[in-house]
């Protein structure tokens, strides 16, 4: 699980002039420290900007509700993604038994710009974008240069069948990036999320796990 820890305020990153992001400093093996956001941004995110909303996939009374909190660069969610991501869409969301909400958790400012794209796409696509994120992980992330990243999340998202100039005029939303880190300081700390990935099945938190113990977990709910 990847950690978040409160730390210093970073300084702001702008791309192309346009996002603000979160920046990391020097951390423990296996862990990331969060800054997430300039306190005068935060602020404004606060009173001004209108929180992102949710990104939902299944049944709107499906009697189970299962919050995701993942970063797009925590590779235990990524790890999660491939083990366990298929079959609970196919056994417990696609079958309404499950309304599935997933929450972005930025450790770093790349972890921001998949979430731009992804978010890019509108709601259709967001799911099918988010799948590509997590599979191909460690070839956007690549050699860790800002210009790599940032041109293999364009590469993604024209995948997707966005092209470059609706994916500049995401990744310069000013207004976009602070609504999204809005809705993630507000909702991680409603729900004290403290590492990644973190569930909430119905409220109960719960840390990584197996799909069997997943199984287990569901079934439980469903058998009540």
């Amino acid at each position: 699980m990847n950690k978040i820890l409160p730390i210093a305020l970073g300084a702001a990153v702008l791309i192309g002039g346009g996002a603000y992001v979160a920046t990391t400093t020097g951390n423990a093996p296996g862990t990331s420290s969060l800054s997430p956001i300039q306190p005068a941004m935060a602020q404004d995110a606060e009173n001004q900007v209108e929180p992102a909303p949710d990104m939902v996939m299944g049944e709107e009374d499906a009697p189970i509700t299962m919050i995701e909190y993942a970063s797009f660069t925590c590779p235990h969610c990524a790890d999660f993604h491939d083990r366990v991501w298929e079959d609970l869409k196919a056994d417990y969301i696609e079958t309404g038994k499950v309304k599935f909400v997933n929450r972005e958790v930025y450790f770093d400012k790349y972890g921001l710009w998949a979430g731009m794209v992804a978010r890019c796409g509108g709601e259709m696509r967001y799911f099918g974008i988010s799948d590509m994120l997590f599979e191909q992980q460690s070839d956007w992330i690549g050699d860790g240069q800002e210009a790599t990243i940032l041109e293999n999340l364009k590469t993604i998202g024209k995948k997707a069948g966005l092209n470059e100039e609706e994916l500049d005029s995401c990744l310069n939303d000013q207004s976009m990036a602070q609504s999204m880190v809005a809705a993630y300081q507000e909702n991680a700390t409603a729900d004290e999320i403290t590492g990644t990935p973190t569930f909430l099945i119905n409220g109960e938190k719960y840390s990584n796990m197996t799909y069997a113990d997943l199984t287990e977990i569901l079934d439980g709910l469903l058998e009540e």
